[in-house]
């Protein structure tokens, strides 16, 4: 390969580096305004979810998306930090909000909540074509008092 292949390899590689960072940007702007139809608009129609590494579909993760926000309706995501690499980014996101309506078991208690989300989304052509997250609520789960403040 001459070194112009390389520098437009490199070009190209670091453009599709720069576009899937600022996909998942739109993606997480989306979430702030509460529109869940600007995240969906990245996903492939064959997209694999992966939550907690069990494979969730498609419907049942949209669904899960709106209990979110129903739960927490003015829930409000903070990119910490964004790494991409490959056909994969990688997000650290901190996410407060307010309980004001029921979110599993536990019924509304308008305190103000903050829980930790790591994302990891695989793109090909532009799409998301897997997705997993890990959630740490430990952190809500102390200010709704359900578990000690000490643990």
């Amino acid at each position: 390969m001459s070194m112009t292949e390389n520098a437009d390899r490199t070009t190209t590689d670091d453009r599709t580096l720069a576009e899937n960072k600022e996909r998942c940007l739109q993606m997480v702007a989306a979430w702030n305004r509460w529109e869940l139809n600007g995240i969906i608009r990245h996903w492939a129609p064959d997209v694999v979810h992966y939550s907690e590494d069990a494979v969730v579909d498609t419907d049942e993760m949209i669904r899960r998306m709106e209990g979110g926000l129903q739960a927490f309706p003015d829930l409000h995501l903070d990119v910490k930090s964004i790494i991409a690499e490959g056909d994969r980014v990688t997000l650290r996101i901190t996410i407060t909000a307010t309980q004001k309506g029921p979110f599993g078991d536990l019924p509304p208690t308008n305190k103000k909540v903050t829980w930790h989300i790591v994302e990891e989304l695989r793109f090909v052509d532009g799409k998301v074509v897997e997705h997993w997250d890990v959630m740490n609520y430990l952190p809500m789960l102390k200010e709704l008092g359900k578990v000690p403040a000490d643990v």
